[in-house]
């Protein structure tokens, strides 16, 4: 394994756990590139490490005839051709599908309830609001959580978490799954998508992306939404339609969204209609796509696939 060369190319705040692991592998660079720096450095190596910054995608996988493997700490891979990677041979290690581990995990969860709490008290707003000298309680009144249904869209390790939360909080909880059989104490169980909407006041999004959920929240699924609802989005952006979202917001039917994900990430975040509105409107906030970027969430994953990496070079299948 001496001889194996890997590139981290967003290196920034990894886990000094998992620098050490990856120096016993092989010979690690640890480098900042933009896309073409990328493309021209991709050669020398054998195994990339990445996060989100860059689409794993064709041309990359072209400009890397010696790659074995791609290293992602992160559960969605939307972000690499995985098709692209096959034809070229690059095995893709990721956290899909690793369980038991992620169950450890809480960091996207708990900021899906930061941006819940954000949107209902104003908290972003009263904030700068008293950077700038104000101190008035009540231009801020918010609403409380307290006796509201909360709808959640994807029953998995996530949502079972918020669902946890929402029952601390005193809020009746229903959720729609079809993939999950062991239903949460608790959380009513509803058969389709369109019958949680019809009630729920609070909708939290936990679904992974792929074609059945791709552009699931359209206008005539957010029509479903009572008058007044809100919406938390910390799974993928592409699962919901961002035109008929602001034109929910725009109309007053929904009363505000918390967004974690845009559809396009990789283009540059959220589109300029987005930022428009957000500037102009209280009601949508939106965050980088932090939900998994604390310091204990992120130490753990990047010596977890650390670990992963080495377990995949010992096999014997990361060399030619």
């Amino acid at each position: 394994m001496s001889g194996v060369r890997i590139l981290n190319v967003e290196p920034d705040g990894y886990s000094p756990r998992a620098r050490e692991i990856l120096d016993t592998l092989g010979e690690v660079t640890e480098k900042p590139l933009d896309r073409d720096g990328l493309l021209n450095a991709a050669a020398e190596y054998e195994v990339l490490i990445t996060r989100f910054g860059h689409p794993m995608d064709k041309e990359l996988f072209a400009a890397a005839p010696g790659l074995r493997a791609l290293v992602s700490a992160t559960t969605g891979l939307d972000h690499i051709d995985l098709e692209a990677a096959a034809v070229h041979g690059v095995t893709v290690l990721s956290l899909q599908g690793e369980m038991e581990f992620l169950e450890e995990l809480s960091a996207t969860a708990e900021l899906t309830w930061g941006l819940l709490l954000s949107l209902l008290r104003r908290i972003p707003q009263a904030i700068d609001s008293v950077k700038e000298g104000g101190w008035d309680r009540d231009i801020f009144r918010g609403n409380e959580l307290r006796g509201k249904r909360l709808g959640i869209l994807g029953l998995g390790r996530l949502g079972r978490m918020v669902a946890e939360y929402g029952r601390a909080f005193g809020m009746a909880v229903a959720a729609h799954d079809p993939y999950v059989s062991d239903w949460s104490t608790g959380v009513d169980l509803r058969s389709a998508a369109e019958d949680l909407m019809e009630d729920t006041q609070v909708l939290s999004i936990h679904v992974p992306l792929n074609d059945e959920t791709r552009g699931l929240m359209d206008g005539a699924m957010l029509a479903r939404l009572p008058e007044g609802a809100v919406l938390i989005n910390t799974s993928r952006g592409a699962v919901v339609d961002e035109a008929a979202l602001l034109a929910a917001l725009g109309s007053g039917h929904l009363a505000g969204a918390g967004l974690d994900v845009v559809a396009k990430e990789l283009s540059g975040g959220p589109s300029q209609a987005f930022l428009a509105y957000a500037r102009a409107h209280d009601n949508l906030i939106i965050t980088p796509h932090m939900g998994g970027a604390t310091v204990e969430s992120m130490e753990k994953v990047e010596v977890f696939m650390a670990q992963k990496l080495a377990r995949f070079l010992e096999s014997g299948k990361g060399r030619e």
